[in-house]
């Protein structure tokens, strides 16, 4: 028997605050997700916007696009880019990174677009951090978000038109 008369917390007590505690780290974990992801897509828009904003910079001083790189962004426009330096960061999503396209379209026409990749140059599969979006839905090797600059754009500059993709700025899929 307890000496200074005091109560114990019963079992079922002990077992109704670990649940509260369970609910309540459930709500903030998914709350925290839903914040990371808007974090992630809003920087992506004003990223890319910025970018966008910075080659159409670029080709009115020059009277042309700069050339399609590799994964990145053309040296020469960096410096349209408000504040920026050469070493541009990489995409907001982990395992992400920006690729500047310039294509000729399906109809013929040239195509400017910047794109958002989640997985390696080639793949593999596996290797591909895709968002837990609903736009990233069935999204492949080659697929991307991208931003349209001029042209008729599209998830990968090798792939048909209805290759798995996302058109940020024209609300699309």
């Amino acid at each position: 028997m307890n000496k200074s008369g005091g109560r114990g917390f019963t079992i079922a007590e002990l077992l109704i605050v670990v649940v509260i505690i369970g609910v309540l780290g459930a709500v903030i974990l998914v709350t925290y997700n839903g914040i990371t992801k808007r974090a992630y897509t809003g920087r992506s828009q004003d990223e890319l916007s910025s970018i966008a904003k910075a080659i159409q910079m670029y080709q009115a001083s020059n009277g042309r696009y700069p050339v399609d790189v590799a994964r990145g962004i053309p040296a020469e426009v960096t410096p349209y880019i408000n504040g920026s330096s050469d070493n541009w960061p990489n995409a907001p999503w982990p395992g992400s990174v920006y690729d500047y396209d310039t294509f000729t379209g399906s109809d013929g026409n040239e195509v400017v677009q910047m794109s958002v990749r989640f997985c390696p140059q080639g793949g593999p599969l596996s290797a591909c951090q895709f968002p837990s979006e609903s736009w990233a839905a069935g999204f492949d090797v080659d697929s991307s978000a991208y931003w349209c600059i001029k042209g008729k754009c599209k998830s990968h500059p090798s792939q048909p038109d209805n290759y798995p993709g996302y058109c940020i700025n024209c609300n699309r899929p």
